[in-house]
C-alpha cells in the first residue's frame, strides 16, 4: 500500500512540517497531516479535509472536539482563575478529589500533569510504604508487555525492551511476569515486594485484558506480603470500557490500593491523578511530593464537568462499544489475516497476522484516523459521543482498506 507523502500538502501545511523538521527534537514519527480544528468526532486539516477521529488524541478527547459544555466551562473559568499554585487552596481541587474518591471506592487523591507523573508518584508511594516496613522492601512486580510511561521510573516497570534499552540501567528491583500467569506471579512476590503494578487492559501492548482471577490473586498476594496493589488505568479508565474504571468490570470488583488516571480527565488539558486508599496515602506526608502545575483551577474545573457528562454517557459507551465490536467481528470473518477483535466499551483492538502501519496510513487518505500498536494491532479509541452512523462509516472504510491488503504478503 502506498503511504501518503508530503507532496500533496498545501503550502501552509508544508511550511509547518519544514519548521518542525528544523527546530523540534525528532522524537515523533508523525503522519503528514496538519490538523487545524475539530468538531464532535471529526477533525479538519489546513486544507479543509475532514477525518473521522477514532483515536481521540490517544484517548484524551473522549468527548470529541469542541464539546459545548466543556467550552462553556473553559471560557468561564479562564476568566476567573487559571493557576494559583499549590501553596494555596482553590475551589475545585477538593470537589474533584471527592468525586474521584466516590467513583473509585478509594479515599484520597494527588493531582499531576500527566499519566507518567501519576505513575512516578505511585512508585514513590510504594517505595515509601515499603521502606516504612524494612529497607530491603523496595521491589516492584510488573507485567511483561506493559507500558507505564517514558520517564525513568515509569520505564523501569514497562515490560517492553524497545522502550527501555536505550536508557538502561533503570531502577533496580523490578521483576516482570507474564500477564495472567498466576504461578509466575506467586514466585515473583515476596517479603521484598513493595508493590504489584498492573494494567487492567494493556493498551500500548495491544489491547490485552487482564484475567480477573489473576487480579484477585494479585490482591491476595499484596495483602499477604504487606505490599500495595496498583492499577494503571491511564488508558482504560474513566469510562473507556463503559465503567468508571476497568477494574469494575470484574464481579465483584478487585479494589486496588492505588489507581492512576489521566488521559480524558480534563478533556485535553494536562491533568492526571493518583487515587489511593488511606493506607497507601499515609506513606506520603508534607514535603515528600509535590507538583507546580498539578491540580490547577482550570484543569480541575474542566475535569468536574467531564465527570458530570461521563455519568450520563456510561450506558451509551457500553451499548455503542458492543455494536462496534459486533460489526467489526462480522467484518473480520471475511479476512483470513484478522486474528481477533477484542476489547471492552470503546477500547478496541483488531489483531492482524501482518504489520498494520500501512493500513493506518491508507486510512488517513480515506479520512479515518486510527492507530497501530504492538506492530500488528489496529487500536480504536473513539470519542464516547460517537454515533451509530459514525460507527457504520468507520466499519465501511476499514472493510475497504482490508480488501486492499495482499495476503499472504509477497515474498521479498
Amino acid at each position: 500500500m502506498a503511504s501518503p507523502t508530503t507532496t500533496s500538502l498545501d503550502a501552509r501545511a508544508q511550511a509547518i512540517l519544514d519548521l518542525e523538521q528544523q527546530f523540534l527534537i525528532q522524537t515523533y514519527r508523525r503522519f503528514p497531516v496538519v490538523l487545524r480544528r475539530g468538531k464532535g468526532c471529526w477533525l479538519y486539516d489546513t486544507a479543509g479535509k475532514k477525518y473521522l477521529d477514532l483515536i481521540s488524541g490517544i484517548g484524551v478527547n473522549a468527548l470529541g472536539h469542541a464539546h459545548p459544555r466543556i467550552l462553556r466551562v473553559l471560557r468561564e473559568q479562564a476568566g476567573i482563575l487559571i493557576h494559583s499554585s499549590n501553596l494555596y487552596y482553590h475551589e475545585h481541587q477538593g470537589p474533584l478529589a471527592r468525586k474521584l474518591s466516590e467513583i473509585s471506592g478509594l479515599q484520597r487523591c494527588f493531582f499531576t500533569n500527566s499519566g507518567t507523573e501519576a505513575v512516578e508518584g505511585a512508585l514513590k508511594i510504594a517505595r515509601a510504604f515499603g521502606r516504612q516496613q524494612a529497607p530491603e522492601k523496595y521491589e516492584i512486580v510488573a507485567l511483561e508487555n506493559s507500558f507505564h510511561g517514558r520517564t525513568l521510573g515509569a520505564l523501569s516497570i514497562t515490560g517492553q525492551a524497545k522502550y527501555r534499552t536505550d536508557f538502561e540501567p533503570l531502577l533496580p528491583g523490578v521483576r516482570f511476569v507474564e500477564r495472567n500467569d498466576v504461578s509466575a506471579l506467586e514466585q515473583a512476590v515476596s517479603t521484598r515486594t513493595a508493590a504489584i503494578v498492573l494494567e487492567w487492559i494493556q493498551g500500548e501492548g495491544g489491547i490485552y485484558p487482564l484475567d480477573p482471577a489473576f487480579a484477585r490473586r494479585a490482591r491476595e498476594l499484596a495483602d499477604q506480603y504487606q505490599a500495595l496493589l496498583i492499577f494503571d488505568e491511564i488508558q482504560c479508565g474513566l469510562g473507556r470500557t463503559g465503567r468508571y474504571f476497568a477494574y469494575q468490570l470484574a464481579d465483584p470488583p478487585v479494589l486496588p490500593d492505588i489507581t492512576v488516571v489521566a488521559k480524558p480527565l480534563a478533556c485535553g488539558l494536562p491533568l492526571g491523578a493518583i487515587i489511593a486508599n488511606e493506607r497507601a496515602a499515609a506513606a506520603l506526608t508534607a514535603g515528600m511530593h509535590g507538583s507546580t502545575f498539578g491540580g490547577g483551577a482550570l484543569a480541575c474545573r474542566v475535569a468536574l464537568e467531564f465527570l458530570a457528562i461521563l455519568e450520563e454517557l456510561l450506558p451509551a459507551i457500553h451499548q455503542t462499544g458492543g455494536l462496534f465490536r459486533v460489526q467489526l467481528t462480522e467484518m473480520a470473518r471475511h479476512f483470513s489475516f484478522v486474528r481477533e477483535v477484542r476489547g471492552y466499551g470503546l477500547m478496541i483492538g483488531i489483531e492482524l497476522d501482518l504489520p498494520c502501519r500501512s493500513i493506518v496510513e491508507d486510512a488517513l487518505t480515506e479520512g479515518l484516523l486510527i492507530n497501530c500498536t504492538h506492530d500488528t494491532v489496529i487500536r480504536l479509541l473513539p470519542p464516547y459521543i460517537i454515533s451509530d452512523t459514525e460507527v457504520d462509516r468507520a466499519v465501511k472504510i476499514l472493510t475497504k482498506l482490508l480488501k486492499k491488503v495482499k495476503y499472504p504478503p509477497e515474498s521479498a
